[in-house]
């Protein structure tokens, strides 16, 4: 029971944390217009020219997936993700026996109720933070995604880490 007390403990810090930042953005950042898509006319300048990466805090409305993917089925997004964290809530408290994977697990969960919670209350994903390395602008994503995304890579390692106390 200590253990998963710990894990609601981050689920909830940072579950609020993502509503919080996107409420603010939301509620104080015009919308971002595409015809000017960076600091100044885009949003909050944090840094400019960094070595060659600039960032700002900007607000975009995203009815998809990551990168806007299937922006057309919004619905359908909503209930495949439900299904997925369901799954996922469901997998770590009856089936997961490995603590290790515990956090990267909770990380995806939150990361994805975050987007959810968006298209329950917003009917869309609240988007923005926004990256230009050299050029190149990566595309704007969230707190919540940024979630799912360090959890899937530790998942990935926890994965291909060999176990040291696991005999051959």
């Amino acid at each position: 029971m200590k253990r998963y007390f710990k894990l609601f403990i981050v689920f909830f810090i940072l579950i609020a944390l993502d509503i919080l930042i996107k409420s603010y953005v939301y509620h104080n950042i015009p919308k971002m217009s595409f015809m000017h898509p960076f600091f100044p006319y885009g949003g909050i300048g944090v840094f400019k020219d960094f070595f060659g990466v600039s960032f700002s805090i900007v607000y975009v409305e995203n009815t998809g997936a990551a990168w806007g993917l299937f922006s057309k089925y919004p619905t359908l997004l909503f209930v495949i993700r439900s299904i997925i964290v369901m799954g996922l809530v469901i997998y770590l408290g009856f089936f997961n026996k490995d603590g290790r994977k515990d956090m990267p697990l909770v990380l995806i969960i939150t990361g994805a109720m975050g987007n959810i919670i968006d298209f329950i209350f917003y009917k869309k994903v609240i988007d923005m933070f926004h990256f230009n390395f050299w050029g190149y602008s990566y595309p704007i994503f969230n707190l919540a995604d940024s979630m799912i995304t360090i959890g899937i890579i530790w998942l990935f390692f926890r994965f291909f880490k060999k176990d040291k106390n696991k005999k051959i």
